[in-house]
């Protein structure tokens, strides 16, 4: 099937955007979010072949991501400085930062070494979002399309999700992570030994956590 242009991507009568800032205006949770640079935006978009009235292809073209909770969350969009690669990059449609994942299409990734990818074939092309738990080693579906993703990102219960990973005074401590790293955990977080609050952390590349998620 011949792929659509980015004009005919960009729908400017059901352009999401507008609708994702005002998600992210009245959430509960902090965010920073880090312009696109137009050219690699539409770029994206055209690898991506999704439509801007989608939050998918609305987030690829006006974001260069967006980082939540301090930092601790990555949200991919086209790429820019401080943010790990790109919608495309993550995926193996341009320029790969890491090996892409059969089936899945990476969509945001976590301190923690936590990913997340929505399925588009991997588990049944169920069309949902699926973490790679650092603590379990395995996949496990969040139950959350991309759009209701991007609205947990923006209100869900993030010290909830995460508290068997933080500890007390994480949020000095994630400012040592470069782009390209997450934390490592000594012991692991999937060992009995490893928590949050008792192991030990330092950077890693993550790319040292994606062979985890998909080896």
């Amino acid at each position: 099937m011949h792929p659509l242009s980015v004009a005919e991507l960009i729908d400017l009568n059901h352009h999401a955007w507008d609708e994702i800032l005002d998600l992210f205006r009245q959430g509960a949770n902090s965010y920073a979010l880090f312009p696109a640079n137009r050219e690699s935006a539409e770029d994206t978009l055209y690898r991506l072949q999704v439509s801007t009235k989608s939050y998918l292809g609305a987030i690829a073209l006006e974001t260069g991501g967006v980082q939540w909770d301090s930092g601790w969350i990555t949200l991919l969009g086209s790429g820019c400085d401080g943010i790990f690669g790109s919608l495309a990059s993550w995926n193996g449609l341009q320029n790969p930062v890491i090996s892409a994942a059969d089936g899945l299409l990476v969509v945001a990734y976590d301190a923690a070494g936590g990913f997340f990818a929505l399925d588009t074939g991997k588990f049944g092309r169920s069309g949902l979002i699926y973490y790679f738990a650092p603590d379990a080693l395995e996949w496990e579906s969040t139950d959350l399309q991309y759009s209701g993703f991007v609205g947990w990102l923006a209100s869900g219960d993030l010290n909830l999700f995460y508290q068997t990973f933080r500890w007390k005074g994480w949020q000095e401590d994630i400012k040592q992570l470069e782009a390209g790293q997450v934390f490592g955990y000594y012991p692991p977080l999937w060992t009995e030994e490893g928590s949050g609050q008792t192991s030990k952390k330092a950077p890693i590349s993550i790319k040292e956590a994606w062979n985890l998620a998909s080896g």
